[in-house]
């Protein structure tokens, strides 16, 4: 199956063309190159790919995979790397093989001895499939399932990638690099250990660092949550205390925001109003304060806000803010 057409030297084409595919999970990269064989009207299973022996999962060389990282294949550990890619067919279960040899011709030199993981696998009755591919479903943040659909099977294993793991050795490497004299990519990487809650000692250094380059409203909030979580409650404020002082328009407004959604109602207007007196010719401002007032329940406040914001607002948000004061109007 398979066997090179050439005459004179010449390159024909492959009755099992060359075929690839490739999926980023994470900032994982994996790739398969195979060459896909036809049915043709044979009989595949059990006849043309035998049951029992092992079979190169495709035509011609070795079917390869490579995996940028460490990856789980059905809960085992697999090394990043290069692997020749072998199954072994039953009507019933499939071994899935991947071989430290990924460089031979098919199956004909396979050896055992060269096995890295092997696998065991249920195969699934599906629509005929003329030409034999592969695919990557069920894509998730940190998992695929990695099928071969021929005739009317379709095989493949479950991979995942330790996202936060992969994401902080990547952040390592680059951060021996020109990404490590700006204040973003230090600040980056602790923000990330800190969603996290991983790696905070690092993460520390890191922010610090960021910070020494450039005080900013973003940094000094990473740090604050840092101290947070090694329960440093007066340091924490203090750093958001700080953040205020450095944040711009936009960043208080959102800083403002989130206190809202964690349901800090006061707190939040306090840093709306310091917002109104930092930018009172912006209209923005006094609307969020006014929503601020709302939610808390002073009709009285967000209404006089809401009419400042009217005053001040471009002719795309005046319809809005008229339809909210009368709502308002109506209550009061």
């Amino acid at each position: 199956m398979g066997k090179v057409n050439s005459q004179g030297g010449l390159t024909m084409p492959q009755a099992s063309q060359k075929a690839g595919v490739s999926q980023r999970i994470g900032l994982t990269d994996i790739s398969i190159t195979y060459s896909s064989p036809l049915v043709k009207g044979r009989v595949v299973w059990g006849e043309l790919v035998p049951f029992g022996e092992v079979w190169r999962a495709g035509a011609n060389e070795n079917t390869v995979i490579t995996f940028s990282t460490p990856v789980m294949i059905e809960g085992k550990n697999l090394s990043a790397g290069t692997y020749g890619l072998h199954m072994i067919p039953r009507k019933d279960s499939w071994t899935i093989i991947f071989s430290s040899n990924s460089n031979s011709w098919g199956s004909y030199f396979y050896n055992s001895t060269e096995d890295v993981l092997r696998v065991e696998v249920k195969p699934e009755v599906i629509p005929m499939q003329e030409w034999l591919s592969y695919h990557f479903t069920d894509l998730k943040p940190s998992s695929a399932k990695v099928m071969l659909n021929w005739e009317k099977i379709s095989v493949g294993f479950f991979l995942q990638v330790d996202l936060p793991t992969t994401v902080l050795e990547s952040m390592r490497k680059e951060l021996r690099g020109m990404k490590y004299y700006s204040w973003e990519g230090p600040c980056t990487a602790a923000d990330f250990c800190l969603k996290n809650k991983i790696n905070l000692d690092e993460a520390m250094t890191w922010v610090d660092h960021s910070i020494s380059i450039k005080e900013t409203f973003t940094n000094l909030n990473v740090k604050a949550g840092l101290l947070q979580l090694k329960g440093d409650e007066e340091g924490a404020q203090k750093m958001k205390s700080r953040a205020v002082v450095v944040a711009d328009e936009q960043q208080l407004n959102t800083y403002g925001y989130q206190l809202l959604a964690e349901n800090k109602k006061t707190e939040a207007i306090e840093v709306f109003k310091l917002n109104v007196k930092r930018y009172p010719e912006s209209w923005n401002v006094y609307d969020s304060l006014a929503d601020a007032y709302e939610q808390n329940g002073n009709l009285k406040e967000a209404l006089a806000n809401y009419k400042i914001a009217l005053s001040k607002a471009p002719d795309g948000q005046k319809k809005r803010l008229t339809t909210t004061i009368e709502k308002i109007q109506k209550k009061i």
